[in-house]
């Protein structure tokens, strides 16, 4: 039955997605062209509309249950209609920030999802009392931005939330989870399906209605698939979306940085990097993609890794993450502390001549 209602979910979001197009026409839903933007035409983009439909199909032939299951849907309404708004208006900011603290907060407060301590790594517990509640709207809040934010070339969001739902019920279904690996391939199909427009050439953009689902789908399920509080499953989800946060956290240390807010839109995120670099649009997207897959099978590692070596491996993609957002600039071309260093190690002279 699961294996059918992949197809069914599919197809449909393949069916339905002209059908969007027209309607974000016909109500002003479009994405004018302008110095910040990649595209040179007028976008319909309310594309995220019909992986939402098409998801819905899926979970009322299925009907997954789970303790959580109400508030979950709860939460994708407030974010899909927050979204639908924002691609009609395009709200200020405060609106959309307010849209994602209140799925946010349907789903810690009427069902009570949140994380309270941690296991550490070498005994003890890390409880976070009273600050479970806003780390866990702050974790929700923050993966459900950083989707969006990435979604700035045709393909990109979708594609990367696509690596990242694989991951999320592969490891699901390996640890017998099978209310997230369920849900998560649902989406995963019918994000697959709407990937096939939004792919580079694309004819239609996900917009917010869809950057913004996908990105509280994701959070929220890699927070029920990864909710055994211990070090290693804490770092899971971070890993397996490690670009969209890696990206996120370096446009918010170069905002503050160069003195901007927080919200100032800009040219310097990762897929600005790469084309600047000269890769093509669809080089770029296929770059990231590899980038989001290895931090995918990085995750499988680690998830199946012992302390010692799981420490190591965080150690090294930290130090990785660093080498190449140097070289590619994502926080101006004159910041360079790690490469200057090695590049000052390797032609310093020997203090034995």
């Amino acid at each position: 039955m699961l294996y059918l209602t992949l197809i069914v979910c599919f197809v449909v979001s393949i069916l339905i997605t002209p059908l969007i197009k027209k309607i974000a026409f016909v109500i002003g839903a479009t994405d004018r062209p302008n110095q910040r933007k990649v595209h040179q035409s007028i976008m319909p983009r309310l594309g995220g509309l019909a992986i939402f439909i098409s998801f819905m199909v899926g979970i009322f032939i299925l009907k997954p249950e789970n303790t959580y299951s109400f508030t979950i849907w709860i939460g994708c309404v407030i974010i899909v209609i927050t979204g639908v708004l924002d691609d009609l208006l395009e709200l200020p900011v405060k609106y959309k920030l307010l849209g994602q603290l209140a799925a946010a907060c349907s789903v810690v407060f009427l069902g009570d999802l949140q994380i309270a301590f941690i296991n550490l790594p070498f005994g003890g517990q890390l409880q976070f009392g009273f600050l479970s509640i806003p780390l866990t709207i702050l974790w929700i809040v923050g993966i459900t931005n950083a989707i969006n934010l990435i979604d700035g070339l045709d393909g990109l969001a979708a594609g990367v939330s696509s690596i990242a739902l694989i991951t999320i019920s592969g490891l699901a279904l390996i640890q017998g989870h099978l209310f997230v690996a369920t849900v998560g391939l649902i989406l995963l199909a019918s994000t697959l399906g709407f990937l096939f427009y939004n792919f580079h050439p694309a004819s239609i953009f996900m917009g917010d209605t869809g950057a913004l689902f996908l990105g509280f789908s994701i959070s929220v399920l890699s927070l029920l698939g990864f909710k055994n509080v211990t070090f290693i499953s804490f770092v899971i989800p971070i890993l397996i979306l490690g670009v969209p946060i890696s990206d996120t956290i370096f446009a918010i240390i170069r905002r503050i940085k160069n003195k901007q807010p927080l919200s100032a839109p800009d040219k310097s995120h990762l897929h600005h990097c790469m084309l600047r670099l000269g890769y093509t649009h669809r080089q770029t997207v296929l770059i990231i993609y590899a980038m989001s897959v290895f931090f995918g099978l990085v995750a499988v590692i680690f998830s199946q890794a012992r302390i010692g070596g799981a420490i190591v491996l965080v150690g090294i993609i930290i130090l990785v993450i660093e080498l190449i957002a140097e070289k590619i600039g994502l926080m101006g071309q004159n910041y360079r502390p790690l490469l200057n260093m090695l590049q000052t190690l390797r032609f310093s002279p020997s203090k034995n001549r």
